[in-house]
């Protein structure tokens, strides 16, 4: 039986969807019993969340002033002390997961599996390589632990459950004190957050400016869609490279995908692959976009876009 540890990503107060997608991937594994770890400054409301999602047995609450803020460096010797036990422990490929379980992984002395995508079996996983164009299988060897990224674009996230018992925990841990929180930078929007939200509308290089992007952010309002930009578009200064989606931004899946204005590189697809429904809006008809796009229309989007945006009005 497989004793699966996930490290839940949170805001404080709120349950990041990653998590419950998490949860989809250690279900895959036969027999797995699947504990969710919330490390907070005070977490009873987010493991409350993490306690609803199906197929979760329990919930490990770990309060500590010191995770008031997720630092990898408070965290991770906190998720080796707790693993002893488990066989997995699990994280998402978020930034969150990116920065943390590299280090869990090297304390544990173990490598890392990094964006399961597909379960093949209690230690035998599917990713992705070369930019999603190849699929490797990669198999955990007997006697080591499987630390773990899953691509959470890759799972659904795990419905509500009937409800599983939270246990406080309290960790006797010597916390590293070269690393400290000073603060945070980030930009305050209503809009869903880019790697969760159902829907997103992308931006590239073709609108010519961060001023003609802002068309993008309006129609994204009108739709309650999330809003990101290709790599061309960030580098070009029109976005903030936290909306950058991609082989080196973000992997997303959302429900549906709105670019306008992107030729459709390799690395941009890579990012969105796996969303449902892709509409590609672009002057070119031969950009490598229209090949995955479920619908395309060909035209200038200083046309098309506002002519969209009018339609959504009069609905």
């Amino acid at each position: 039986m497989s004793q699966v540890l996930i490290v839940a990503e949170h805001d404080g107060r709120k349950l990041n969807p990653s998590t419950a997608r998490c949860v989809t991937c250690a279900s895959g594994i036969e027999g797995a019993q699947i504990a969710v770890a919330v490390f907070a400054s005070q977490g009873a409301e987010v493991a409350a969340q993490a306690a609803q999602l199906k197929g979760v047995t329990r919930v490990l609450q770990i309060d500590n002033p010191a995770n008031e803020h997720a630092l990898a460096a408070t965290l991770a010797p906190q998720v080796v002390a707790l693993a002893q036990g488990f066989t997995h422990v699990l994280g998402p490929s978020t930034t969150f997961g990116k920065d943390l379980m590299p280090r869990i992984a090297a304390l544990l002395g173990t490598t890392q599996v990094s964006d399961i995508m597909a379960v093949d079996g209690e230690r035998r996983f599917r990713r992705p390589i070369y930019a999603g164009n190849a699929i490797i299988t990669v198999e955990v060897a007997q006697g080591a632990p499987v630390v773990a990224t899953v691509r959470t674009a890759s799972f659904e996230a795990a419905p509500a459950g009937a409800g599983a018992p939270v246990e406080q925990q309290q960790l006797s841990v010597d916390l590293p004190a070269h690393t400290r929180f000073v603060s945070v930078s980030a930009a305050k929007t209503d809009r869903p957050d880019l790697q969760t939200a159902a829907r997103v509308i992308s931006g590239g290089r073709a609108l010519g400016s961060a001023e003609k992007f802002e068309m993008l952010y309006r129609l994204a309002d009108r739709i309650g869609a999330a809003v990101g930009a290709s790599r061309a578009a960030v580098d070009a200064g029109y976005a903030p490279n936290d909306l950058q989606v991609g082989q080196t931004g973000k992997i997303i899946a959302p429900e549906l995908y709105v670019a306008i204005g992107i030729s459709g590189a390799i690395q941009h697809l890579t990012g969105i692959k796996d969303a449902r429904t892709i509409v590609a809006i672009n002057k070119d008809g031969e950009a490598p976009i229209f090949e995955i796009a479920d619908y395309g229309l060909v035209g200038d989007l200083f046309t098309i876009v506002p002519e969209l945006e009018q339609l959504l009005s009069a609905n």
